[in-house]
Order: C-alpha cells, then structure tokens, then sequence
C-alpha cells in the first residue's frame, strides 16, 4: 500500500494533466458540433463494421442453405426426367461431401448416405457438372467414394462427336486432368473434344460429361492416342453430390459375373 502510494505521489502531477485533458476532450466535444461529429462517425463506423461482419456470415449460411437446395433441386430434376423414361431404371440421391483428398495417389471421398439411404457399393456419383466416382464401401449412415482422380479407378468414355470409345485414367498427377487410352491412332482427335460416359456399364448411363480434350500426342510408332483430359468437376470445391441409382445393376452385374 505504501508502495502504491508513493508511485501516486511521484507521479501525480502527470496524472492531473491527463484528468485535465480528458476532461477539456470531453467539454470540446459536447459544445463544438465537428469533433462530436467525429467521434459519432467513428462510432457509426464501427457499427457499419459489426453489420458488415453479421451480414458476411449471415450470407455464408444463406450460400450454404442455397447450394444444398441447388443439389437437391438438380437430383429431382433428373429423376423427373428419368421418370419420363419408360424404363425409368436411374434415379438420384443427394449427399454432403464430409471428408475427401485430392492429393494422393489413392484419392477418396466420403459422403453423408449409407445403406440406411439405399446406397450400395458400385453405384456411380456425379455432380451438376459431371461425373464424381463410384462407390467403394459403404456403412449404415456414410460411403466412401473413388474418384475419378483415384489411380486404381478406371471409367468407360466416349467422344461425343462421333461414339468413339476410350478409357478414362488418373496419373496422380494433377487433380484437374486425367489420361484417355485406348483410342487408336485412326481415329481423329481434335483439342476441345467432349469426352462423356459410355454407357457401357450399369454404373452411369450415357452421355454425362466428364471433359474436354486439352491436347492429344501421337508419336510415330504409337499404336494409340496419349491424350490429356480436362476434368469438368472441380475436386477442389466439390461439396454437394448426387448418387446414381441403376435399378437393374444388381441383375447386370449377376448376368456379367455369370460369364467369368
């Protein structure tokens, strides 16, 4: 306590001019209209700052609510359209991607439907711009996914100018593209190609896009194409998905499994 006082002691004439100041501040700003306005507008900034921060999450739910209703919009439109169908055998289901890498060589997805949903493994997944993956695992409430950018996934492709077949392949390299082989050196490619699914298989039906050529070399003595695709999905933003159901693809895959 007496240490207390002597530091007031030593230090209060200093401290009775900053009351001083502080007390010819507050007089200046009460009686004088432009530094009250000042300060008024430094506070009405501040508060601008708050709404502004408020409103920034606010909008980032709404864009969250607004994706998830998008996802969920697309999947019933192409169900509808299925429906049209008289085989009417594809139907969609939406998912929340919960976990995924784009990194390696052995990428993986997992997403928020399992076998409570109906999902089973080998099911295709795409998303509004393209195709996703096919299901791998699948557990009561999650499934986990190979992507397309998985080097140990291998998907059926076409040219859509012309039906001309191809294999879709990752090299590990870049999440962006992927490797078409077998497509023989007659056959023309051009850059800027759409590459889409075959329809060969009862994991997706024809036609859903999956690329664009980027470019395609041909060196003497090759037997087939080496070209690059552009992926149409983005994995580095993909967060919504729609699930692929083939109502027929439990018989086709016994029918297939007959022949081995």
């Amino acid at each position: 306590m007496q240490n207390l006082l002597k530091i007031l002691l030593r230090y209060s004439n200093f401290l009775v001019f900053i009351a001083l100041e502080v007390a010819a501040f507050m007089l200046i700003s009460l009686h004088n209209a432009a530094p009250r306005s000042s300060i008024f507008s430094t506070a009405n900034s501040f508060i601008a700052w708050q709404h502004e921060q408020l409103s920034e999450i606010g909008g980032y739910f709404s864009l969250r609510s607004q994706n998830e209703q998008l996802a969920a919009e697309n999947a019933a439109l192409r169900n509808a359209l299925s429906a049209q169908d008289s085989t009417q055998i594809w139907h969609y289901e939406t998912a929340k991607v919960v976990q995924m890498t784009t990194d390696e060589l052995h990428n993986y997805l997992t997403i928020n439907r399992g076998s409570k949903d109906g999902i089973v493994r080998g099911q295709g997944v795409r998303n509004s711009d393209g195709v996703v993956g096919i299901i791998r695992t699948v557990g009561p409430n999650y499934s986990v996914v190979l992507p397309i950018i998985n080097t140990h996934t291998n998907l059926s492709c076409r040219f859509a100018k012309n039906d001309y077949i191809g294999t879709l392949q990752w090299d590990g390299k870049d999440s962006r593209f992927a490797m078409l082989a077998d497509v023989a050196t007659h056959m023309v490619v051009n850059e800027g190609d759409t590459i889409v699914t075959s329809g060969l298989s009862p994991v997706f039906p024809e036609g859903i896009p999956v690329g664009i050529v980027e470019n395609s070399v041909l060196k003497e003595g090759d037997s087939f194409h080496t070209i690059r695709i552009r992926l149409n999905t983005n994995f580095k933003r993909l967060k919504y998905v729609e699930i692929v159901q083939n109502a027929h693809q439990q018989e086709l895959e016994q029918l297939q499994h007959g022949l081995d």
